[in-house]
């Protein structure tokens, strides 16, 4: 279940407050939908960093003078620079709602022989419980071999999550690479060989 994450309401705005919050140890955040108006907040910059990083779709519980809210992060802004966190923007959802997300693909084992795996489909839109949303998807390749390719149909998903994405999209393909063939040692020879002679042959024109 998602952690609570407590938060204060903004009573300044422009770029002037939101530097004077982030210098303070705060990050601005915005909270929105359900048909409600959007709520300006801030949270702890510490606490709001552990429970966003490694997770672009961090589930997190608000708490707002009491009131606790379930939100799920939909954009990090950060600082190009310092990657700090400059603000967040967060959609309210609730414990038994399904929602659109996007998910990387991961790869696992080895491939059979010289084989490797191609990841096609860098990262999956998926529909799933809001409190149930996977990190990643994994997909094991432990002794595929060369030509084999995967698509979303073979994919195994978690329970209650389905993919949003035409089922032949491919997502992994498995195959030998192909190495271009470098001339032969006697080609190679008199082409390095006939260089120095035109150059000498241009320089003398």
């Amino acid at each position: 279940m998602a952690d609570v994450v407590y938060a204060s309401t903004r009573t300044e705005f422009g770029k002037g407050a939101s530097r004077r919050l982030r210098a303070a140890g705060r990050t601005p955040a915005v909270v929105y939908g359900f048909g409600e108006a959007p709520a300006h907040i801030h949270f702890d910059a510490h606490d709001i960093f552990l429970e966003v990083r490694g997770n672009a779709n961090a589930l997190i519980k608000i708490d707002l003078d009491g009131k606790e809210q379930l939100a799920l992060v939909k954009d990090v802004q950060r600082n190009p620079l310092s990657r700090i966190i400059e603000h967040i923007d967060l959609l309210r959802v609730k414990a038994d709602q399904k929602v659109e997300v996007e998910v990387p693909v991961v790869v696992e084992g080895e491939p059979l022989g010289a084989a490797i795996a191609t990841v096609d489909l860098l990262n999956v839109l998926l529909m799933a419980p809001a409190t149930a949303i996977p990190e990643a998807i994994t997909i094991n390749v432990e002794g595929a071999e060369d030509g084999t390719i995967i698509r979303l149909a073979d994919v195994e998903f978690p329970a209650n999550v389905e993919a949003m994405e035409d089922p032949d999209t491919t997502v992994v393909t498995i195959a030998i690479p192909t190495v271009e063939e470098l001339p032969a040692a006697e080609e190679a020879t008199e082409e390095a060989a006939e260089e120095p002679a035109a150059a000498e042959e241009e320089a003398a024109e």
